[in-house]
């Protein structure tokens, strides 16, 4: 298949890029710069081009079979005013730029799987949530309803769309595992604040194959959970990352230390959601690392 790709020079893109080159698919990279992606492989090639903006590059995407859209400026830093607008608008703007660049083709069902995050549904304490439970109200919520929104207007041009909404993603060499490690390798890891917060995460090899999985199944649409079966509360996350580093992991961030670093973006760490992949499990998808402790395990082997 013809498998074109925004967003696909991250951290989520470039393990996507490389799985989907072994498969054969012929992969199109958009990208800003003039340098392409890492792989030499024939069969990946990049456009140049902003997602942000209209331009020569959408003429790549509306001869796609496939069109997956991963771009957005990160959430993980301090927000403030200017920083919101860029992670609504990265998001919004790239979204609709796709989502025009595509035409119905009778011939080929065209799929668009348009990334969106957990963070629809808010901070809900010890609910279980899955892919009928309602929206939150906060910045993230709204910030991910638009981004589906806009993703949904594809299907008017007979496009199936499927709302891709990530947990954490946890992987070598990028995520937010990098972040967190650092704390531990210097001996101050621990929970964040009381710590009986949810984590809901995934492995970067089980999201890539989820997406491969999404892919193949023609009869999923709309929203699904990409996100281990397996949430954990963040004090035993915090435990398995400490032994998986032979770290201690007893040092408690108090809640007002966290929102004094991180500002509003504290939240998302010191609340979280407890979110459930009902749509890929009843599908028959078989997660790799279900399980916390293996995930780490294995990553952090790397």
């Amino acid at each position: 298949m013809r498998i074109f790709i925004a967003g696909g020079t991250g951290f989520i893109g470039k393990h996507l890029v490389r799985r989907l080159e072994e498969e054969g698919h012929t992969v199109l990279v958009l990208t800003r710069s003039d340098k392409g992606p890492e792989s030499p492989a024939t069969n990946v090639r990049s456009i140049q081009g902003d997602p942000t903006k209209p331009g020569p590059w959408q003429e790549a995407v509306a001869d796609s079979d496939i069109v997956i859209n991963l771009a957005g400026a990160t959430i993980f830093s301090k927000w403030n005013s200017k920083q919101k607008k860029l992670i609504l608008e990265s998001r919004v703007k790239t979204t609709e730029n796709l989502v025009q660049a595509l035409r119905t083709r009778p011939e080929k069902k065209v799929t668009l799987l348009s990334a969106s995050a957990i963070g629809y549904y808010g901070f809900r304490q010890d609910e279980v949530l899955d892919e009928g439970s309602s929206p939150g109200d906060d910045f993230l919520a709204s910030v991910t309803r638009a981004w589906e929104r806009e993703a949904l207007r594809a299907q008017g041009k007979g496009v199936r769309v499927v709302l891709t909404r990530f947990g954490i993603v946890l992987g070598e060499k990028g995520g937010a595992l990098g972040i967190m490690a650092v704390f531990f390798k210097l001996f101050i890891g621990g929970p964040l604040g009381q710590g009986r917060q949810w984590f809901s995460w995934i492995h970067i090899r089980d999201l890539v194959e989820a997406i491969l999985f999404l892919i193949q199944h023609k009869e999923i649409s709309g929203p699904a959970n990409v996100c281990s079966p397996q949430p954990v509360r963040n004090k035993d996350l915090a435990k398995a990352l400490g032994r998986a580093l032979h770290r201690p992991s007893f040092l408690h961030a108090p809640a007002f230390a966290v929102r004094l670093l991180l500002g509003e973006f504290g939240n998302l760490v010191l609340n979280g959601q407890r979110v459930i992949p009902r749509r890929l499990l009843q599908s028959g998808f078989a997660f790799q690392f279900p399980e916390i402790r293996n995930a780490l395990l294995d990553i952090l082997s790397h």
